[in-house]
């Protein structure tokens, strides 16, 4: 009886603090998990979209680089297909309907699960501005995203064959989402992270219309070896579709 005493007090079983350690572990780890997932949903949640009975649009649109500028007619229709008439020069209706199609696509409402369903989350670094680090896992692996006040602050992700990371500045506040203002965006190889082209600095301004806030303006000023080049794409005179003018 001795004997055992002495080898508990000497060398005492670890064995049920380990797993109780181990436990504590994953849980911590999957409380993080989940924060982190609760974190990245709230801001994605809190993005301004378009709401299933948007019905479209159209606008003149008048693009500017430089000392030239062309005016013409855009289009988004109530299933967020664009379309540019009235612009002869080909490169530039394609540069127009470009910026059409990315307002567009970040206007569509999906729900959580049908756009991060196959991802994981887990909370990374908190940087001097308070922003919190999301890291991604599963199908977004490599990818990473930063929160702050409940909106993405900075999007680092590969697509299309390349990195983009977007860091936004200021937004908008529609009082039913939150919309970018100021943002900036650099493309780099994911292989070598060379940098693709320069830095392009972004500045939207939105009216509302309907009840929907729409793109009335666009500033893109680009770094390039010849210097800075600056384009405008100015929107006016909305009018929201209906099922005679669609």
């Amino acid at each position: 009886m001795v004997s055992v005493q002495t080898q508990d007090t000497s060398t005492p079983d670890t064995s049920a603090q380990d797993t109780s350690a181990q436990d504590t572990s994953a849980q911590d780890t999957s409380a993080q998990d989940t924060s982190a997932q609760d974190l990245f949903r709230a801001a994605y949640e809190n993005r301004y979209t378009w709401d299933k009975n948007f019905p479209g649009y159209r606008a003149t649109v008048t693009y500017r680089q430089g000392d030239d500028s062309v005016t013409g007619h855009a289009e988004v229709t109530a299933k967020f297909k664009p379309s540019v008439t009235g612009i002869d020069d080909e490169t530039a209706r394609q540069t127009v309907h470009g910026q059409l199609h990315e307002v567009a696509i970040h206007r569509v409402r999906r729900t959580f699960e049908e756009t991060h369903g196959h991802n994981t989350f887990r909370l990374g670094e908190t940087d001097d501005s308070g922003a919190l680090e999301i890291l991604m896992g599963g199908k977004a692996e490599g990818d990473r995203y930063k929160i702050r006040n409940q909106e993405v602050c900075l999007v680092h992700r590969h697509i299309h064959g390349v990195v983009v990371t977007i860091n936004t500045f200021s937004s908008h506040d529609t009082g039913a989402g939150y919309l970018s203002h100021r943002y900036d965006s650099v493309y780099h190889d994911p292989q070598t992270g060379e940098a693709k082209g320069g830095r392009s600095e972004f500045e939207d301004l939105y009216t509302e219309v309907g009840g929907y806030y729409l793109l009335s303006q666009r500033r893109i000023t680009s770094a390039t070896p010849d210097g800075a080049v600056t384009q405008e794409f100015t929107f006016s005179d909305f009018e929201l579709l209906t099922p005679e003018t669609a």
